[in-house]
């Protein structure tokens, strides 16, 4: 009996002997996909399919399913209680020293406490993602457009690594801060541009945004590597280079998203099953995913879905005051002490 699974981490096909229990379908899914608590769905729609219902000794050939040739979607089951405690006991890997960003080492000249919040005007993007057909792949890549919050790097990872399920800011802020804790040497003060237990704690701020710093720390602590395509440039940058898996994240000069392969149906040119059937992690030795997501950038850059921080216009949401790029939101910062800043229109 030959069944093809979809987790999390992508698509297998396990085989199971003519007279294998409910237990041991449960046993090999979890194995081979790397979820040990799950929900199944099978069919187009997806259905949900509870095998709880027999008992773990029946054999397979006598519940009335038919599974060989069929696909299983594997959805992970309380997924945060899961993960939390692994993460707990796991260690950061050591990271390479990384240059502190002009807007930390400017805030900290300039005796600012709290970090800048920053909003974009609203892009169509977010309501009309673009989609390309990845044949290959038997899907569609899509851009999943992340909250504007001041938290979508780890949004936009955490979905990636940890599942969608989760509200994964704070379990990846605290990741960062331990690393950061763990390896005084690589993250000293020049690097951190403060001092690290002033780091630690402007980091696990819900207004502080993650960057260089935090996306070499995640992509060490999850052994993944982690690809961040800037839509204004089409530059990738690597992160943990090298690795067996990867995901792709999009940036847009002040925002995070997630690149995913939904699963449709031929000829794979909208993403229509629902994203919680989305693949956010592939294999690095083949770049036919990276390759669509560039070209996915490339649609996105034509419809100038970036932010260019240098020159922008900007405004104060406190005051209405108006001017250009970050380093004049830093200036109007810290004469006047707001902190709100959105994009003019």
């Amino acid at each position: 009996m030959r069944i093809r699974v979809r987790g999390p981490s992508g698509v297998t096909t396990i085989t199971l002997e003519e007279h294998a229990t409910v237990a041991e379908l449960q046993s090999t899914i979890a194995e081979k996909s790397g979820v040990p608590v799950f929900d199944l769905k099978y069919g187009y729609p997806p259905q949900p399919l509870d095998i709880s219902q027999f008992d773990p000794v029946t054999a397979l050939s006598d519940t009335g399913l038919k599974l060989n040739g069929e696909q299983l979607v594997v959805v992970p089951r309380d997924v945060g209680a899961q993960l939390s405690h692994p993460m707990a006991d796991s260690t950061p890997g050591r990271a390479a020293p990384l240059p502190g960003s002009q807007q930390a080492k400017e805030n900290q000249e300039s005796g600012l406490q709290q970090p800048l919040s920053l909003s974009r005007n609203a892009k169509d993007v977010e309501t009309d993602p673009p989609e390309v057909a990845v044949p290959e792949a038997d899907g569609t890549l899509i851009l999943r457009v992340m909250p504007d919050d001041n938290s979508c790097l780890f949004r936009a990872l955490g979905s990636a690594v940890m599942g969608e399920s989760l509200d994964v800011m704070h379990e990846l802020r605290a990741i960062v801060a331990a690393a950061v804790q763990a390896n005084p040497i690589d993250y000293n003060e020049a690097v951190l541009q403060k001092s690290p237990d002033d780091y630690c704690r402007w980091i696990q701020r819900d207004e502080s945004w993650g960057g260089d710093i935090e996306l070499n720390i995640l992509s060490q602590h999850f052994d993944i590597e982690i690809c961040s395509i800037d839509v204004q440039s089409l530059h990738i940058y690597r992160y943990n280079e090298g690795k067996p898996r990867r995901c792709i994240l999009v940036y847009s000069g002040i925002h995070y998203d997630t690149i995913a392969l939904n699963p449709s149906s031929p000829p794979h040119t909208k993403a229509d099953m629902p994203p919680e059937f989305d693949l956010k992690q592939f294999d690095s030795v083949d770049d036919v995913v990276l390759n669509k997501a560039l070209e996915l950038c490339q649609i996105l850059q034509s419809r100038h879905y970036f932010t260019d921080t240098a020159g922008f216009a900007i405004k104060c949401n406190v005051c209405g005051w108006k001017g250009n790029g970050e380093s004049g939101a830093l200036e109007h910062a810290k004469q006047t002490s707001h902190m709100d800043f959105g994009e003019a229109q």
